[in-house]
């Protein structure tokens, strides 16, 4: 029972990224054009805080380390966006305890160490070479939120990029093999609804270039 909860919670969390994506998807198509909503980052930021539980819950790392690189990204793309400007004078409060919530996780890691260690390093579920796998594909998946923050920081816009495209298409094919080994349906139906988008918003600014 205590592992249905888990995946039901690993599902939710997918789910609001699959949203994020389709909801991104259908007005790209409707636009016929990448467009960049503001609701892709808030389903981002939500879901990434579920998720992060869900890799916890499930004693990996892999699917933990994902979530830290991005958090802040999905914040920043927020400010950028617009929202927190418009919580008035709880936005101090909301950016606070935003930010905090990694760096409490952090905290507490960092004070119980050798029982995090054993747990998230010492999984006999998990084999280190598929450990190590997994979190080379969250590293490279979670830099296409670097990348676009970078970049669309250096254009003062919340923008997505061909190259968060490219990176998103190679990360998540890696972190679908991941899952497959490691037997995750979570992951392996939310990678595989995550590179039909991927691929097709490639195709999207392809053609919006050539026109």
């Amino acid at each position: 029972m205590d592992q249905l909860w888990i995946f039901a919670l690993g599902t939710l969390a997918q789910l609001l990224f699959t949203a994020r994506m389709l909801v991104q998807w259908l007005l790209s198509e409707k636009a016929r054009k990448v467009v960049n909503p503001t609701v892709f980052w808030i389903l981002s930021l939500c879901g990434s805080l579920l998720f992060l539980l869900y890799g916890w819950l499930r004693n990996d790392f892999a699917l933990m380390l994902g979530q830290f690189i991005g958090y802040y990204v999905y914040i920043w793309n927020l400010g950028a966006k617009g929202v927190w400007a418009r919580t008035g004078a709880w936005q101090p409060v909301i950016i606070g305890l935003l930010v905090l919530i990694p760096v409490a996780a952090g905290v507490h890691m960092g004070l119980h160490w050798p029982e995090v260690s054993a747990t998230l390093f010492h999984n006999d579920a998990i084999p280190r070479k598929l450990l190590i796998f997994g979190s080379v594909g969250q590293i490279i998946f979670s830099l296409r939120f670097l990348y676009q923050g970078i970049y669309s920081a250096r254009r003062k816009s919340s923008l997505l990029p061909l190259g968060f495209w490219l990176i998103s298409i190679l990360g998540a094919t890696i972190i679908l093999v991941y899952g497959i080994l490691r037997r995750d349906p979570v992951v392996v139906a939310a990678e595989i609804c995550g590179l039909v988008t991927y691929i097709r918003n490639l195709m999207l600014w392809k053609g919006e270039r050539k026109a």
